[in-house]
């Protein structure tokens, strides 16, 4: 499909599937503990960017709270949303402890960080707009 027939940027193409999926997922500290600084927000952020990247897909926007994080990713079908999330969720998990070992030994034991479990909603014919600013507007933790 080229441009001149789609002027939504958001429609992608395969070889053999035009796409435009958007996931809102929330995931959840373990335990609801407040383990998060403004710092680590930041970093958890790069870290969900470059893991959306090797999955060929695109964190749309990020956001957090000191026991949570919104993710709105942009991703092909290629790969089943559970994996995604496990590697999104599994990747955060190592490097958080590895990068912020004394402050997560503080709020979290046991090797985990995450709640085994999450949100992920899809939203139809909510515009992307709305699904962004909600994002947005979640509040970040004070250092």
């Amino acid at each position: 499909m080229s441009p001149r027939w789609n002027p939504n940027p958001d429609v992608r193409n395969g070889r053999h599937v035009v796409h435009d999926l958007h996931v809102h997922l929330v995931f959840v500290s373990k335990y609801r503990r407040h383990a998060f600084t403004e710092a680590m927000l930041t970093r958890t952020e790069e870290v969900m960017r470059e893991v959306c990247t090797d999955f060929e897909a695109e964190l749309k926007q990020f956001n957090g709270k000191q026991d949570h994080v919104h993710l709105l990713v942009h991703y092909p079908p290629k790969v089943q949303l559970s994996k995604r999330v496990n590697s999104l969720k599994g990747v955060s998990s190592r490097r958080l402890h590895h990068e912020y070992d004394a402050h997560v030994r503080r709020y979290l034991w046991g090797g985990h960080f995450w709640s085994g479990s999450y949100f992920a909603g899809s939203f139809g014919g909510t515009p992307l707009t709305v699904v962004k600013r909600y994002i947005e507007n979640q509040q970040r933790p004070a250092d």
